[in-house]
């Protein structure tokens, strides 16, 4: 298994991307592509190879599962977990999220201090698989 570099973390709110760019960044040590939308994501994760994806679900515009499904046209995401990022989870809804291709949930709000230990065991998890 590859060591995990690069992640990239899309959220329309500043304040949450903030957080994370701290915890995924200074905490975890990863290189971090921080996007706004899923129009920026499209237009810069296939420069940036993303090896995990942390994806907001409620965002304008283009929502996460909309984000995803473009993605999948753009990369091959065979070998990336992507891991939906949201208050919603009600077991209909993490079930519905798996179906869209999620590998799994971190709910918001998310301990920032344990986020990229939680990314790190995601990522192991997802390559046992």
């Amino acid at each position: 298994m590859k060591k995990l570099e690069r992640v990239l973390h899309v959220d329309d709110d500043p304040s949450i991307r903030i957080i994370a760019r701290v915890a995924l960044e200074k905490v975890g040590k990863f290189a971090l592509l921080s996007c706004a939308s899923g129009k920026d994501t499209l237009e810069q994760a296939l420069e940036f190879q993303p090896q995990v994806i942390l994806l907001d679900v409620m965002m304008p515009g283009m929502d996460g599962p909309s984000t995803l499904a473009e993605l999948k046209k753009l990369l091959d995401l065979s070998g990336v977990p992507v891991i939906f990022m949201t208050a919603k989870v009600q077991p209909e809804e993490l079930e519905k999220y798996r179906e869209m291709g999620a590998f799994d949930v971190i709910v918001k709000p998310f301990a920032p201090m344990q986020l990229a230990q939680d990314i790190r065991q995601l990522w192991s998890d997802f390559h046992k698989i």
